[in-house]
This record gives C-alpha cells, structure tokens and sequence, in this order.
C-alpha cells in the first residue's frame, strides 16, 4: 500500500475515534507524563490527549524546543534534503491539549510516582511514559567517547552532528578515505548505517569521485545487506569496502588525536571518521529503574507497559520487546497500543487487542529506494514477526523510484503525526 500523507493521517484518526473514551465527569483528570518528544512520545502524548476526553492531563517533557529526526537525517548527507526539513517543533501538538515542558527529566521516584526535572519542578503522576531514544555505551570502541564526537561524530542523535558530519565530508581531501565503525546489534535503524555509507559514496562521487569509504563492522551480517552491496557494486563501484569482523571489523579501535583506525592491532590513517557506538536505552530509563543488564526496557508484549512496573510503559528504541527494529515507524506503531491500554486503565475506554508494524526505507542512489517490513503480534514471549516483506535485488528502476517516492510520503505523513 502506498502510504501518503492524507492516508497516513487518515488511518490514525479513524483509529482515535473508534478507541476514543468516554469523558469522565466530576473526577479529577488522571495524570500521565511523557519523557521524550520523539516518534513514540510526542504520538503517545497526542493521542491520549486528543482521544482521552476531559479525562486526562498529559505532559510531554522534551529537552529540545525543536526536534531533529534521525530517521531520514541520511537523506540531509547525501544532499537530497534540506536540514530544516528535518526540524520539527512542538506548538500543534501543545494546541492539541498537550502541557509541554522543555526540560530535562533527571529522576523519577517510582514509589511516590513523580518525575523530576533539571529545573527543579517535580511533577506527579498517575502513569509514566518512557521514550528516550537511546544513549551510548561507554567503552564500547576502545579510544572513543562522547567527548570524542566533536572529532570523530557519531551523528546518530540528529542536529549539530548530523551536520558536523556532512561538513566533515564535504571537506575531505580529494582521493581520501571515510570510515565508519558500524555498530554492534541491537541499535537504532538497522539499515541507517548502510543507508548512510550509500549517501555519503553519492556525496563523494559527486565532489570527489577517487575518495574510498571503509565500513568496519562487528556483525557478520546487516540488514538489506545483498540490496546495498549490489547498490554499492552499480552505483559506486570500487569505492566501499565493507570488512567484517573475520577481517577484524569486531576488533577495532580509533585514536581521534590522530585521526587513525587500528584494526587486528594494525593502524589506518583516515581522513574522516564516523563511530556509530553500541547503545542502550536512553539515561532516565535506566534511572528509573526499568532496564534490565541488556540495557534495555523489558516490555509487555501486548501493552508496552514495563515489565518493572506496572504504572510505567517504555516506548521506541528503549524497550526491549522482541522482534520489532527500533525504528520511527515501530516507536510510531507501539506508542498506539499504549494510549489504548492507557486510556483503558484510566477511563475505562475499550482496548483492542495489539497489532504492531513497521517498514524500513532506504535511498541507496537517485531515485533507487529499497524498504524492508512486517507486521507484528504480541505473544507471551515478545512482540513477534507475523508477516514481512523486502524488496528484491534486480528490481526495475520504475519500482525502485516508486518506493522511493512511498517514503517521501511516508515521512510527511508520519511527522503530521507525530507532531501535528
């Protein structure tokens, strides 16, 4: 199905409305408060807000006035998009009845059910919403940490990295090398570094077309892996080398100082280096208690509440829920399923049983568009796999640049979404 704008949008408010609850009258509104502006929080904290009646007050906590979406950040790289049309503010989703603070959260006291903010406000509530994104491990590439990404960005938290980044490689000499350290499983966007190797090889192909792009990588194999390697092969032949980790891909470390990758103990000059590190829930998740030693949230599979607590659910990258990639599109599909089962807990409003889905987009050239994608089900264990799908290598260039044309619309429906 080809998913536009009207139809996007169209789908999620035939959805409100059927699940809509009833108003509660003469009660005091039930609160719930949501960290995190993002694809999972901003959509959970509309929806409950728009479909909760007189019934609930909802908080959105958000430390940037304008969020950067990672998802399609590569597109900004290789040139096909403006930043600012990555940028997204937060004044529908306040008008949507929405208390919007801009702030950090930096502690939640799950037994007296309040979240505190760096600005010092505590705020009560009934029910706690945790969608952070992610954060990074330390140590995970020996020579690198945050501190480093001024040098050697990791941009996979969009804004001033996402743009470092592209100005690092603009500036690159002619004839030299890029590298990425691809990250080990799980972690954000399964195909985002690949998709940004393709972006960064049509950057370089049309400003400095003998420059080589080094992909280090700690997995044996990535998703879309035989769509990208025949991109790569047609479009930017010569120019990437992937190693994995039986070359020494999963023994790298990096020196910043120097601007070098030593691989199997062997050092590489580079002129640009992008370390993409290993991750885990985002910081407030694991101060709230809620992550387990994977760095994740455990998670209902039906619901999205944490398994650590009943009164608080984990959204998007954080949560560890089974099968689904962490992505815009899953943090989008889970954070319904929670304004339901929130809504229901709350107001006594019907709950549905749980369907997930997601689809997974990728621009390898112009116009040469692949995605990946399933629909999900909640089982006893996690959220499972029902049904996917993939594009197909040897595809024509008409469908290729159908599917590309499917995520533009997918984006702009998607963000209205989100964000209003």
């Amino acid at each position: 199905m080809i998913l536009n704008r009207r139809r996007f949008i169209g789908t999620g408010i035939a959805t409100g409305a059927l699940l809509s609850a009833p108003t509660v009258w003469g009660q005091t509104k039930a609160k719930v408060v949501v960290i995190g502006g993002g694809a999972g929080g901003a959509t959970v904290a509309r929806y409950l807000a728009k479909d909760g009646g007189d019934a609930l007050d909802v908080t959105l906590i958000e430390a940037n006035p304008i969020y950067t979406t990672c998802f399609f950040s590569n597109l900004y790289l290789g040139g096909f998009r403006e930043f600012e049309s990555l940028q997204h503010g937060y004044d529908k989703v306040a008008a949507g009845g929405v208390t919007v603070v801009t702030d950090m959260a930096t502690a939640v006291d799950r037994a007296a059910r309040t979240v505190t903010l760096a600005g010092g406000q505590v705020l009560p509530y009934d029910c706690l919403v945790l969608s952070p994104g992610i954060d990074f491990k330390d140590g995970s590439v020996p020579g690198w940490s945050v501190e480093a990404a001024e040098i050697m960005p990791h941009a996979y938290k969009a804004g001033p990295q996402t743009q470092l980044l592209k100005k690092m490689v603009e500036e690159m000499p002619q004839g030299g090398t890029f590298a990425m350290v691809a990250p080990p499983n799980p972690y954000r966007c399964p195909p985002g570094p690949y998709e940004r190797i393709s972006m960064v090889a049509h950057l370089l192909k049309q400003k400095n077309p003998t420059a080589k792009i080094l992909v280090l990588d700690p997995k044996d194999k990535y998703s879309k892996q035989a769509l990208f390697e025949e991109g790569w092969a047609k479009h930017y032949d010569g120019m990437v080398s992937w190693v994995g980790p039986e070359f020494g891909g999963g023994a790298v470390e990096v020196r910043p100082d120097t601007m070098e990758v030593i691989v199997d103990g062997e050092a590489q000059k580079v002129d640009v280096c992008n370390v993409i590190p290993g991750q885990m829930a985002g910081k407030i998740a694991a101060l709230a208690g809620v992550t387990d030693d994977s760095g994740w949230a455990p998670v209902h599979p039906d619901s999205m509440k944490a398994k650590a607590d009943g009164n608080v659910y984990v959204l998007g990258d954080s949560s560890a829920q089974g099968d689904m990639p962490k992505s815009a599109f899953s943090a989008n599909s889970q954070a319904k399923v929670a304004a339901m089962s929130i809504r229901g807990e709350l107001t006594g409003s019907r709950v549905f049983p749980a369907k997930y889905s997601n689809t997974c987009w990728s621009l390898i050239a112009p116009e040469d568009g692949v995605k990946v994608g399933a629909s999900y089900e909640p089982t006893p264990e996690k959220i499972a796999s029902v049904e996917s799908f993939i594009s197909a290598t040897g595809e024509d260039a008409a469908l290729r640049k159908a599917t590309y044309e499917e995520s533009l619309g997918w984006y702009a429906g998607i963000t209205a979404d989100i964000f209003g």
